[in-house]
């Protein structure tokens, strides 16, 4: 185990279950959030009763309201903010840098993310603005894989994926991450495993207006089926690999978030086939829906590689064009018919 400590960025429910995880595995952990209320909460109650109420938080985490203090005290940072602040977090961290003097390789400081989702202000992957604000030398990885953070946080068994293409930071990752009920898999594919965590929650609002609308357990597993499609299709055309997206970052979490209550993107399609509005049905969830804003940029990424996504589309007219649910369901299977491709 390092003798560093590692800084979680994000104090919602999955960075306080992925700081949960490391500091119950004897890592020293610092758990930063941009509320300072919130964070004194975290440090009186030794819970984090928002967003995991119940789960003790192990000795070796310790929650902090300053993120320069946080930049100063460790070494690798993991990001598992909103995919909207994904960007604005790394400038911090950034310019924190530049203010002392150092660049960022000079302190080999090196990033891994849990965030899922694409950078709204340019519909790209994250590791792509990653390396633009923080400069090509920092060792980048992605973590993503079906999880939800309640498992996590109660050390039920997980399985997820760790896509890295350094191999020094990968091994040490694995190392604080690892343990008898939380499995970590190896990947170099930073493209596959960052597309998968991302359409996988605009595939999830689609299951959940399905199974809102009574359309029964056929309707669920065909849009699972021709969901994976769509995202195996974008996901090679922007290079990446079709094992990594038929594993746990792409068909995993996928059968997850459609299939179980615990997601907020199914719930919100839950939602929207009771009449809600998608602003309703995010104020009556209380957190980031993240597929909300994913569908939008999804649907221009796809767009922008000549990729059919017929399931995004419909998903992405009915949140921000008002397409009526009913004429999206007939959208769908008024396609031509043709034979079936992955």
């Amino acid at each position: 185990m390092s003798n560093h400590p590692i800084a979680v960025l994000g104090a919602g429910s999955w960075g306080t279950a992925l700081a949960i995880q490391l500091a119950r595995n004897g890592q020293k952990t610092l758990l930063w959030g941009n509320e300072a209320d919130h964070i004194a909460e975290l440090q009186a109650q030794r819970s984090n009763q928002r967003y995991l109420p119940g789960i003790s938080l192990p000795d070796l985490l310790i929650p902090m309201a300053v993120l320069d203090e946080v930049l100063e005290r460790a070494r690798d940072v993991l990001v598992v903010v909103p995919s909207h602040a994904f960007c604005s977090v790394l400038e911090s961290i950034a310019s924190w840098h530049q203010g002392t003097g150092l660049a960022l390789n000079e302190q080999n400081r090196r990033l891994v993310w849990a965030t899922k989702g694409l950078d709204p202000q340019t519909g790209r992957l994250l590791h792509e603005p990653a390396q633009e604000i923080l400069g090509p030398l920092i060792p980048l990885a992605v973590l993503s894989g079906p999880t939800f953070a309640g498992e996590v946080a109660a050390g039920l068994p997980t399985a997820i994926t760790l896509a890295c293409r350094d191999q020094a930071f990968s091994a040490d990752l694995v190392i604080r991450l690892h343990d008898e009920r939380f499995r970590v898999y190896t990947s170099d594919d930073l493209i596959g495993v960052g597309l998968g965590g991302a359409v996988k929650n605009v595939l999830a609002i689609a299951a959940g207006i399905a199974d809102g609308l009574k359309f029964g357990a056929n309707t669920r597993a065909a849009l699972v089926t021709r969901g994976l499609a769509e995202i195996m299709r974008l996901g090679v055309a922007l290079g990446g690999q079709r094992d990594t997206l038929m594993g746990l970052a792409g068909l995993g979490d996928l059968v997850l978030t459609c299939t179980d209550d615990q997601s907020r993107n199914r719930r919100l399609g839950l939602a929207l086939a009771t009449g809600q509005s998608a602003d309703q049905a995010q104020q009556a969830i209380g957190q980031v829906v993240e597929g909300v804003a994913t569908a939008r940029e999804v649907r221009q990424l796809a767009r922008r590689c000549d990729i059919d996504m017929p399931i995004v589309s419909q998903v992405y007219r009915v949140l921000h064009e008002g397409l009526p649910l009913e004429q999206a369901v007939e959208a769908l299977f008024a396609r031509q018919q043709r034979e079936e491709q992955l």
